[in-house]
């Protein structure tokens, strides 16, 4: 990242400091979230139901289109071919052999490719959804060992890989810094995230630490991770006259049309950008480089492009989570309470990004403490552009802090529960700002009963099995709430009483359409098959990433704008004849298929009343949200208690988590059965995170060593015991539905609670991930 574009994020993080001081200081009803969502009250209606996914029936059918699977006439394949090299120029290029190969349409290189703007990187703009801002193909330079160098465009997928072979190279390979240490000794450097410095320090801490008279001051290091979604990076690509239609897997539509309009010198309404099923995202399905150079393919050969990338390809092309070395301390009284948090630390990144690993965002305000020290410091190397995995910076984050607070827990002789109880704080610790709702003292509560807690032995190896060595840990989990600016939907409503809400939204395997719908039926009484869900296409109304567990937060203000405008507008047509005559809009609701005032149901009438007596076929309405200042006002956040059984062979230091329950509190509750999923889902991404996930990253050259699912290690069903769920389902009064996020949150705390359970199996402290049986042998 450039020093112009430094200083543009510090810029935008003063102008963000200003706004916020002048929102905390407004009164509640001025506010999105200062009057509760009425929807938190509804307890017997389709609010929390269990209901199977509506686009169910169409995976396992396999009628669901994913972005590899459109047909286009002409359609042709692509190939890329990557550097290896992590930093230098091309310094010969014969692409002759390829070009004569079967079914070859067009070798593109930096020779050929149409000239092109760089992608305007993620957070440089409201819209900006690029990786990295690179020059896509645009010249000679190696920035990085997986550089695309070469596409083939042919007949068949099978023609494009082997003519892709056919391509010879030779570099001329410059000094590159590709090792950490290295790095670190170069300098290291203040981190911003989404333009706001990470560095915060409340009091001294390191004199309070000084002074405590239980301490603990370690170090955590955790490895790099690659994004490994089930369906792999694709788009279908065709130019039609001089508009782009690209069906693409995405989980930001329409942040990908602005961005490649940028990329190409068109309008953002000349690029029609479709991702109606996305398979995995968790933060990697924006927009990288193949989009732009099968974009770049079509308009050379004029005729469609198909580019699906292999799994080598999301290794060498799509960035993952960064590396980080974390320094957590913790002071405490000999009660328990803490006196001082440290958490510091260095994360690599590159200079053509804007994403470091912001891993002490959970430590600002998990506990209570009088002195905090935060800092992320950067570092900068010669490799793929780091972005977005699930819960960036709290996965990771919350190992460091939630192993530390069971450190001193055993240096204090404590129950790690108790402990945590002991520092639960009033408010925000480090802003100051009240929570809109925090449970999770209830969360550990309910969930260690359930779990039995009590039963654990707390003398680190005394519990056995046969050879087996069993422990249990505990972690709390967190993760904020976010609603993103942009949201806005569009309702219809028919004569016949059904509803169609359409925004420019995203499914990638959550249950957001199922959600959304049980949503919609409920707020307008309506049945959910009178419902339908249009999403994934950026010509919908608003721009709303499925990205920071916020999804569900920004349709649900988009649809309640909307809601409001569609209500008034009812209103309008009924007339002075209807029983609602007379009524504001905030006097009545959606009930049996029609409109009612609130507290007296029988002025009733319905929709197919009201649009047959004004001879309407139908209304529509578009409403937008207000900006997200209820995240200024409060402090929102989801919460969980972790709690691990582990069995530790003591022959072969091999590891298995045996038993694993989480318990949540994240508002309300939208979908029992798809919630439960997600939270599993995020359970088993820790898992992974805690005992085998790492991307081999050769030092000496910049290169991804593992990159396959035969050698980078994910958690299967042997790996995975049964997994308990429980939540609170306490509404927060200010947000959408009462409901926070509960995307990312189940990854957070696991790791720690994993390593816990382990210390407490056999007395080890494993305080570098993955934690795998050499280190336990």
């Amino acid at each position: 990242m450039s020093i112009i574009e430094q200083a543009k994020q510090a810029a935008q993080g003063v102008a963000q400091t200003v706004v916020q001081k002048a929102v905390e200081l407004a009164p509640e009803r001025w506010l999105p979230g200062g009057k509760p969502d009425p929807l938190i009250h509804q307890k017997h209606g389709l609010i929390g139901k269990p209901v199977s996914r509506i686009d169910g029936p169409l995976k396992v059918q396999g009628k669901a289109p994913f972005a590899a699977e459109f047909p286009m006439e002409g359609l042709t394949y692509a190939a890329v071919a990557f550097s290896t090299v992590p930093k230098g120029r091309i310094a010969s290029l014969d692409t002759s052999e390829a070009e004569a190969a079967p079914g070859v349409v067009l070798v593109m290189t930096y020779r050929n490719a149409p000239r092109m703007k760089a992608m305007p990187v993620f957070m440089s703009e409201a819209k900006a959804a690029g990786g990295d801002n690179l020059p896509v193909m645009q010249d000679d330079r190696i920035h990085w060992n997986g550089q695309p160098v070469a596409l083939v465009l042919a007949e068949t997928q099978e023609q494009a890989d082997h003519a892709k072979t056919l391509i010879r190279l030779t570099y001329e390979a410059e000094p590159a810094t590709t090792s950490f240490a290295e790095a670190k000794a170069q300098g290291t450097h203040p981190g911003l995230f989404m333009g706001s410095p990470m560095k915060q320090e409340i009091g001294d801490a390191e004199a309070a630490l000084a002074a405590a008279p239980v301490k603990v001051d370690v170090t955590y290091t955790t490895p790099r991770h690659s994004h490994n979604p089930i369906e792999p990076h694709a788009a279908t690509i065709v130019w039609q006259g001089d508009d782009l239609v690209v069906h693409d897997a995405s989980q930001a539509v329409t942040h990908t049309a602005w961005s490649l309009g940028n990329v190409f010198g068109i309008e953002e309404a000349q690029v029609h950008v479709t991702s109606p099923y996305v398979g995995g995202g968790f933060g990697s399905k924006t927009l990288w480089q193949h989009q732009v150079l099968g974009a770049a393919a079509a308009k050379l050969a004029g005729r469609p492009v198909r580019i699906a990338l292999s799994r080598e390809g999301v290794y060498r092309m799509i960035g993952g989570r960064t590396l980080t070395e974390q320094r957590l301390a913790i002071g405490a009284t000999k009660d328990g309470r803490f006196e001082a948090i440290i958490h510091t630390g260095t994360a690599p990144m590159t200079h053509h990004n804007a994403m470091p690993e912001p891993f002490i965002l959970a430590t600002k305000s998990a506990y209570a403490a009088r002195n905090f020290k935060l800092d992320v410091e950067v570092t900068y190397l010669d490799m793929l552009a780091n972005t977005f995995m699930r819960a960036p910076g709290e996965s990771v984050g919350t190992f460091a802090l939630e192993s530390a607070v069971d450190e001193i827990a055993v240096a204090l002789g404590m129950d790690p529960v108790e402990l945590r109880a002991v520092n639960e704080p009033e408010k925000d610790p480090t802003d100051n700002k009240p929570f809109s709702s925090r449970n999770i003292v209830e969360a550990y509560r309910t969930g260690a009963e359930r779990f039995g807690w009590s039963k654990r032995n707390p003398v680190p190896g005394s519990v056995r099995d046969g050879e087996w060595q069993v422990g249990m840990g505990v972690a709390t989990s967190t993760y904020p709430y976010h609603r993103m600016p942009g949201g806005a939907a569009k309702l219809t409503l028919t004569r016949d009483g059904r509803m169609q809400v359409e925004i420019a939204a995203h499914e990638m395997g959550m249950g957001t359409s199922t959600a959304q719908t049980q949503v919609t039926a409920e707020r307008f009484g309506l049945e959910l098959d009178q419902v339908s869900f249009a999403y994934g296409d950026s010509f919908l109304p608003g721009q709303v990433l499925a990205g920071g567990s916020q999804q569900t937060a920004s349709i649900g203000a988009s649809v309640v704008a909307a809601q409001h405008a569609l209500v008034a507008e009812l209103l309008k047509l009924a007339g002075n004849d209807s029983p609602l005559a007379g009524l504001r809009a905030d006097e009545v609701g959606g009930f049996a298929g029609g409109l009612a005032k609130l507290d007296d149901t029988g002025r009733h009438e319905t929709y197919t009343s009201i649009l047959s007596r004004a001879q309407r076929d139908e209304v529509s309405v578009v409403g937008s949200a207000p900006p997200p200042l209820e995240t200024m006002h409060w402090s929102m956040h989801s919460w969980g208690a972790m709690f691990c059984e582990v069995r530790v062979n003591s022959v072969t230091g091999e590891v298995r988590v045996s038993r694993f329950l989480g318990s949540f509190d994240c508002g309300r509750i939208l979908n029992a059965k798809t919630a439960a999923s997600q939270f599993r889902g995020g359970i088993i991404m820790g898992l992974g995170m805690a005992l085998m996930e790492e991307t081999q990253f050769d030092e000496r050259s910049g290169r991804v060593m593992n990159p396959s699912l035969a050698e980078y290690h994910v958690p299967v069903h042997l790996d995975v015991p049964e997994i308990e769920v429980m939540w609170t389902d306490i509404a927060d009064p200010h947000a959408p539905m009462g409901a926070r996020g509960i995307g990312e949150i189940g990854i957070t705390g696991v790791g720690a609670a994993v390593a816990n359970a382990i210390y407490n199996a056999t007395g080890k402290r494993i305080r570098d991930l993955p934690i795998t049986l050499d280190k336990l042998m």
